[in-house]
């Protein structure tokens, strides 16, 4: 028997007509007339009697239908299993980020991801960067959110989102109402910053050596979100990157853009010998998402003030 044939038996079993299996197979009537009476030829073995207009199980056929129900219990079986994987339940996605993209772009992508997998447990470490290669190469995450790659045998680097730096200040500060800012303007001020060995404290030190501006950092922060609660608090002005800022995440400071070009790329970093799992390839492209939308929406905020 076919798949089609046992789902046309199992509907007659069920309603007890040849126009109730119809109904519930939603097809023709006449259909299921013939593929059942075929069904009977090919097995030389009436399934059914009819009995004042309804359809009634054959005594010597009572094996088959017996062994038909054991068929749709396995199928709604796999079927529930499937159910559990979409949803997520009993598994536990462990990411890792730095916490330039962990303060905001993280948490979005994770509500989309819970809503797509709304039974999925998760397990997100916030790791400076010299701490990723041990995350994932001693199986403590799937994967974890760069602000730059490495070069190591044993780990991929998927691409993110390009971003670029911005100049942050208190709201009402002398630079808070200029289009655009270079390094002389920010040079005039006391500078608050990462640490130049940084990804991005080099990009920021390479921007005032291209226009040969000297700079003293006054103080030095290892993460985004401890710069801008020093630069909310008007101890100076800074540089970051625009997705530890994004969508208003730091009220009472305000963005700039910088005149000069200091891109980055951002990416996820992965085991080689491992694939991910569909929870993680799920989370990446969601955050990729939400950091190309934020990198879009700067550029073209920086274009119109342009032109």
């Amino acid at each position: 028997m076919t798949l089609r044939q046992i789902e046309v038996v199992r509907a007659i079993m069920i309603t007890g007509t040849i126009a109730g299996a119809a109904a519930l197979l939603n097809v023709s009537a006449p259909g299921i007339s013939r593929l059942m009476k075929y069904t009977e030829r090919v097995l030389k073995l009436r399934l059914f009697e009819r009995r004042q207009g309804r359809y009634v199980p054959m005594p010597e056929a009572e094996d088959i239908f017996v062994q038909i129900n054991g068929i749709y219990k396995k199928v709604d079986d796999l079927n529930y299993t499937m159910s559990r994987i979409e949803r997520g339940a009993d598994v536990e996605l462990k990411l890792g980020s730095v916490p330039s993209i962990s303060h905001v772009m993280v948490p979005r992508a994770i509500e989309q991801l819970r809503q797509i997998h709304p039974d999925l447990r998760l397990d997100i470490n916030i790791l400076k960067i010299e701490e990723a290669i041990d995350y994932i190469l001693l199986g403590k995450g799937e994967l974890v959110a760069m602000s730059y790659r490495l070069d190591h045998p044993a780990l991929d680097f998927l691409p993110l989102a390009a971003g670029k730096l911005v100049c942050i200040v208190p709201v009402g500060h002398p630079l808070a109402g200029l289009a655009t800012v270079s390094a002389h303007d920010m040079a005039r001020y006391p500078l608050i910053g990462i640490e130049p060995t940084d990804p991005y404290g080099q990009i920021m030190s390479q921007l005032f050596e291209r226009e040969q501006v000297s700079f003293d950092l006054i103080i030095k922060a290892r993460f985004g979100t401890t710069v801008c609660a020093l630069v909310k608090a008007g101890l100076g002005v800074a540089i970051i990157d625009e997705f530890t800022i994004a969508h208003g995440s730091m009220p009472g400071i305000v963005a700039v853009t910088i005149s000069d070009d200091t891109p980055f790329q951002t990416f996820v970093a992965v085991r080689k010998d491992r694939a991910l799992s569909r929870y993680a390839e799920n989370f990446i492209r969601l955050l990729r998402a939400e950091m190309t939308i934020v990198a879009s929406g700067t550029a073209a905020q920086r274009s119109s003030r342009i032109t």
